[in-house]
């Protein structure tokens, strides 16, 4: 648990931009029980936090993948965040529909990429990492050469993990669920007590609590 992983998860925790309820789980769009939710959006409203964000973000990209020559955001919650990393390393940057438009010229990247070109994906949060790694084919598709993916935060989750190794595609983030757990309890939002039951919805999320 590095220094910058620790603070950006004590800082979600204090905007309130993620809930831990072991007790009363809330329920995803996919059906999924889950002691967490996490909403990364919040964090466009708070300016401090954003800027840690986006540093920690373009320190993690610059270090990794210097060679990265456009940042690209996800539709709709990796905008913002790509457009402050790519500001702060002074780099073109697009954004990914979710599907191509229906008119027009039908793009599903927005900004201008050329052939070939190296960019990193930034998303918000990574669960089974399914949307983004769509939208690196996207990208790929349209020309550029995606060298990874960064992200605020991901749950850990093994289909997640597996998506990713199966697509090759290197994943960064600033934060991860078992930073959280361990800010949370240092912070007096969980009891130790919560800490077995929030590690087991890891390993298997689809049947947690069955």
């Amino acid at each position: 648990m590095t220094k910058v992983a620790k603070k950006i998860a004590k800082d979600l925790l204090d905007i309130e931009a993620v809930f831990l309820n072991p007790n009363e789980p809330f329920t995803w769009a996919s059906g999924i029980k889950s002691p967490i939710y996490c909403d990364n959006r919040i964090t466009m409203s708070y300016p401090t936090v954003r800027k840690e964000i986006a540093e920690g973000l373009a320190a993690k990209i610059k270090e990794t993948f210097a060679e990265v020559e456009v940042i690209a955001g996800t539709a709709t919650a990796g905008i913002p965040h790509a457009a402050w990393v790519a500001d702060i390393l002074g780099l073109p940057m697009v954004y990914i529909r979710s599907k191509a438009k229906d008119h027009g010229k039908g793009n599903q990247i927005e900004g201008r990429i050329s052939e070939g070109q190296k960019m990193i994906v930034i998303e918000d949060l990574i669960s089974t990492g399914g949307s983004v790694l769509e939208a690196a084919e996207a990208a790929e598709r349209e020309g550029a050469t995606v060298l990874g993916v960064a992200a605020i935060f991901t749950y850990e989750l093994p289909k997640g993990t597996a998506n990713f190794a199966d697509k090759q595609m290197t994943l960064l983030t600033l934060t991860n669920y078992s930073t959280l757990i361990d800010a949370a309890l240092e912070a007096n939002y969980i009891e130790e007590k919560d800490v077995t039951l929030l590690q087991e919805w890891k390993k298997d999320p689809e049947n947690w609590g069955k």
